[in-house]
């Protein structure tokens, strides 16, 4: 999967009404995982890539499905910075954390590198933490 790059807050197309809407691989247990932690924690809509309807598909970058996304009224967050965003708004200590980070020097630079190390170990990470994926339920 080639390294997706972050899009930066951006608004495209249709505004969102509502919480924000968290985008993410709905295939993947680890990236389920995470899209549940944020939602049991936060006000977000969940919107796996299966899910995703023309509006919101013409608000994403065209390779959307290399990184998560979070959708607001004004903006797109892509990749690590869509997860910056999510754990900034979710009711934990990882708030506080996310704005930490945002204050140190270089913090946008580490970001992107940080989210696709990750993410390029999704299938690591989901051996610690996973959840069954919904497009798998229909199976």
């Amino acid at each position: 999967m080639e390294s997706a790059r972050s899009t930066g807050a951006r608004g495209r197309g249709k505004r969102v009404e509502g919480p924000p809407q968290l985008v993410y691989d709905d295939d993947c247990g680890f990236c389920t995982w995470c899209a549940a932690f944020a939602a049991e924690r936060g006000t977000f809509d969940l919107v796996g890539f299966s899910e995703l309807s023309p509006a919101q598909r013409r608000r994403l970058p065209d390779d959307y499905e290399s990184c998560a996304h979070l959708l607001t009224a004004d903006a797109v967050y892509s990749c690590g910075e869509a997860i910056e965003e999510t754990l900034a708004r979710v009711e934990t200590p990882s708030r506080v954390l996310a704005a930490a980070f945002r204050r140190l020097p270089g913090a946008e630079a580490v970001r992107e590198p940080l989210y696709r190390e990750v993410a390029d170990r999704r299938g690591l990470f989901g051996r610690i933490v996973s959840r069954e994926p919904p497009v798998r339920d229909d199976d």
